[in-house]
């Protein structure tokens, strides 16, 4: 293993891509492979793990954990990407609600349920990826999947706008629950903001962030904060074994 195999914990800043992220850290640290475990969208901040040379084989365990994110929606405008970045498709007034009247209601999505990931993914639909295909306005089909959320807190209602945190399952689409939220209360809706606090065990506290590698943060300083491949899964045993027992 060489001194630059592991992880490194990115806060990533809104509108960069976490390929572009990955791009730049491969390019400081001058190694060979470099990749993420689980995309973040242009306009969402926060965590991304980036790993590091051998630390790409880690990518299906580190992927694997639990999500925590704080994000706002805002209700009465739905959109095709399910977010604020997306074209309007639908517009409704919004009457006066009271946020434990919401609370009530988001109760519904806790637990474990079948969710359709918004056409606008990189999920595969024969082949290609999925946004692909409704950027030209073609027809997507995408299978309901199991997914669990573990904990849905609204904190905060400020006329359309809600803010919330949640806890959910990995392959769970925010932008999804968002929309589905809205269509609940028969207003739509869509996600303004989603910033990811935590992935697994790692936390965003004390993250390098992406607008400051190369710049304010050196590449040394960079290779010094990868997280080494015996340090990089802490929530797996560790067993040794000897001749008799590999």
């Amino acid at each position: 293993m060489g001194p630059c195999d592991g992880v490194l914990i990115v806060d990533k800043e809104e509108g960069e891509t976490s390929f572009g992220v990955v791009k730049r850290v491969k390019a400081l640290l001058k190694v060979g492979k470099v990749g993420h475990a689980g995309t973040l969208d242009p306009f969402a901040s926060g965590l991304l793990l980036v790993l590091v040379g051998q630390g790409t084989k880690l990518s299906s365990y580190l992927m694997a954990g639990e999500k925590t994110y704080l994000g706002t929606l805002t209700l009465g405008a739905e959109t095709d990407t399910l977010d604020r970045t997306g074209r309007i498709t639908a517009v409704s007034p919004v009457p006066s609600l009271e946020l434990d009247f919401l609370r009530a209601k988001v109760e519904a999505f806790v637990g474990e349920t079948e969710q359709t990931p918004p056409a606008f993914s990189a999920l595969k639909v024969q082949g290609k990826k999925a946004y692909s295909l409704a950027r030209k306005g073609l027809p997507v089909t995408l299978q309901k999947r199991r997914v669990r959320v573990k904990e849905w807190t609204l904190l905060s209602l400020a006329g359309p706008d809600v803010t919330f945190r949640v806890v959910c399952s990995s392959g769970t689409y925010v932008r999804s629950l968002a929309a589905d939220l809205g269509k609940e209360l028969g207003v739509g809706a869509h996600l303004k903001t989603l910033r990811r606090m935590s992935s697994g065990s790692y936390r965003l506290e004390g993250a390098l962030r992406s607008q400051d590698l190369g710049t304010v943060v050196s590449a040394e300083k960079v290779k010094e904060r990868v997280i080494p491949l015996r340090e990089a899964l802490p929530h797996l045993a560790e067993v040794e074994v000897d001749e008799k027992t590999a």
